[in-house]
């Protein structure tokens, strides 16, 4: 097993959860579709999760990798990935819908394709 393994591993499974966001997501319309129901709730729960869970890799990942792999993919603001995760985790009934909203809306599909690219260059 070489070096490499552990780190697509983990790459791939940030992916897994990502890739759940957008299911997540359909429907919710506006900032507010959030709020307005228990299944919206939910669906913001569910999002948050996902993005606390993801949120923790890059910072694993730049370690692993001396800080040379993320660097190659600059269409990602990787510590905005990362304080995302530390505001949620650290603050979730503090949580800005609307942020969360234009996370799913403007940068996941980013962030998918993103790392599939990178899964894909590993492999």
């Amino acid at each position: 097993m070489s070096d490499t393994d552990p780190l697509l591993e983990r790459l791939e499974d940030v992916l897994t959860a990502l890739e759940r966001i957008p299911r997540r997501f359909t429907g919710i319309d506006s900032a507010a579709a959030f709020e307005q129901s228990e299944e919206g709730r939910d669906r913001l729960d569910s999002i948050c999760m996902i993005l606390v869970a993801v949120g923790e890799a890059p910072r694993q990942v730049d370690k692993k990798t001396e800080g040379r792999l993320l660097a190659r993919y600059p269409q990602v603001e990787w510590q905005g990935v990362i304080g995302v995760r530390n505001v949620i985790a650290h603050g979730y009934f503090d949580i800005d819908v609307e942020q969360v909203f234009d996370i799913c809306q403007r940068d996941i599909p980013v962030l998918i394709e993103t790392l599939r690219k990178m899964i894909k260059e590993l492999r």
